[in-house]
């Protein structure tokens, strides 16, 4: 395999993990006999603009190609690894409510996280929307993202030693969408021979009960799509069937998700005995934001209203955004934590809590992402990092990044910690 040294890191991008065709499971794609060029980012998943996320995170539109032949992972390595050394490995799982986004997108770039730490991060694209995430009654099945992300994890099991990577000390890591399918990845029987360690971040786990009926009605929608339908055309029906979806309330939130009782998830009612029995073998960090539903809040006419009142509004303000995230996200990581450390696992449980200074976004979603990933020139644009500078940024960033990869490297966390006035975790019991 061919890739390319840039800076401190070394780069393989473009990587084919697995095949599928549309609506297809995935099977883990073909070794090579001649030298691979790891050389082009992996395309992404055909999908719809964003253009708020794009304001906030400083993204644009078509960055990346779009290919249903998306399949595809990126790895990177600290420079100078000995022939002889095994360094700790993090599958990134990028967000996006399971409709946007994609691993190789420059926000996502893992190079300091990589450089500083000395450890390998594995970045994956997977199929999204109607692409990946919705059954329909005629077959269709649902979870293709999921298990794409399942072949990437296998993918990495075979063949990380031979980029310096320790296959036994594998952290599955992602954020929003991405922790919520950490978490799913949990829930299948060889989810510990995947991946030892698993930080969890942001996952909306409050809204992804409940959603049967929801989920059939966008399956009715969606039965226009067929394995000949030009993509931007699936994208396009993607968004119709998205507005069936909002007469279902909170769920409808986000409303592609993984689906319990479809393949590789049990029954919704037997998903907590299938996380009960993967725990002793997955160490477990999972948290939020403390500010997690301000990402959203300025799209809702009410809320804006609201904020406009004086004295009182900002206060309302405060309580809606306190509720959503409480809801949404904080309950159901505190009882995932408290859940799994009862079976026999160990979990932490933190929260985050920096924002840019005088940042009507504070501490809001995704604000883990420039902490975690990426450089001053990617985030430049980013609404959300507006009030702090980059040196405040990057000097946060560095505990975040340096605490991420103790935990993948396994030295454990202890009973309680944190980063003064940025974040703080304590171990669930």
């Amino acid at each position: 395999m061919v890739g390319w040294q840039d800076g401190a890191v070394v780069r393989a991008t473009g990587i084919p993990y697995a095949t599928a065709g549309r609506f297809q499971p995935p099977a883990a794609a073909p070794g090579w006999t001649e030298p691979f060029a790891a050389t082009t980012l992996a395309p992404a998943c055909p999908q719809g603009p964003v253009p708020f996320l794009d304001d906030v995170l400083g993204t644009r539109y078509g960055e990346l190609p779009g290919s249903e032949d998306c399949q595809r992972l990126s790895i990177t390595i600290p420079a100078g690894i000995a022939d002889d050394e095994r360094v700790p490995v993090m599958v990134w799982l990028h967000g996006g409510s399971y409709t946007s986004g994609s691993g190789d997108l420059a926000i996502f770039d893992a190079a300091s996280l990589v450089a500083e730490n000395r450890v390998i991060v594995v970045s994956v694209t997977y199929r999204l929307g109607l692409f990946g995430y919705l059954a329909t009654g005629t077959g269709r099945p649902a979870n293709l993202g999921l298990l794409d992300q399942l072949e990437a994890f296998r993918w990495v099991q075979r063949n990380i030693a031979a980029f310096g990577g320790d296959p036994a000390r594998v952290t599955a890591f992602g954020q929003s969408a991405g922790g919520d399918s950490v978490a799913h990845l949990m829930a299948t029987p060889e989810a510990p021979s995947l991946f030892q360690r698993a930080i969890i971040q942001s996952a909306p786990l409050g809204i992804t009960r409940g959603r049967h009926k929801m989920s059939r009605a966008m399956g009715i929608a969606a039965e226009a799509v067929t394995e000949d339908t030009p993509a931007m055309e699936v994208v396009a029906i993607e968004d119709h069937v998205s507005q069936v979806a909002r007469k279902y309330g909170l769920i409808a939130a986000m409303p592609f998700g993984t689906q319990y009782g479809h393949a590789p998830l049990p029954p919704e009612a037997d998903i907590e005995d299938a996380w009960n029995a993967t725990a002793p073998g997955i160490e477990v960090l999972i948290g939020h934001t403390s500010d997690e539903a301000r990402l959203f809040l300025p799209r809702s006419r009410f809320v804006s209203q609201l904020g406009s009142v004086p004295v009182l509004g900002s206060a309302a303000v405060r309580a809606i955004n306190w509720a959503v995230t409480e809801a949404v996200y904080g309950r159901a990581s505190r009882k995932f934590a408290r859940r799994h450390a009862r079976a026999g696992g160990t979990a932490h449980s933190y929260v985050l809590s920096w924002g840019a200074p005088g940042n009507f976004y504070r501490a809001a979603h995704t604000v883990d992402l420039p902490l975690l990933f990426g450089n001053k020139q990617t985030w430049a644009a980013a609404g959300l990092l507006t009030g702090a500078s980059w040196e405040e940024i990057d000097a946060v960033g560095r505990k975040v990044r340096r605490m991420w990869a103790s935990f993948a490297r396994g030295d454990g966390l202890g009973p309680a910690g944190g980063i003064p006035g940025a974040l703080q975790y304590r171990a669930a019991a």
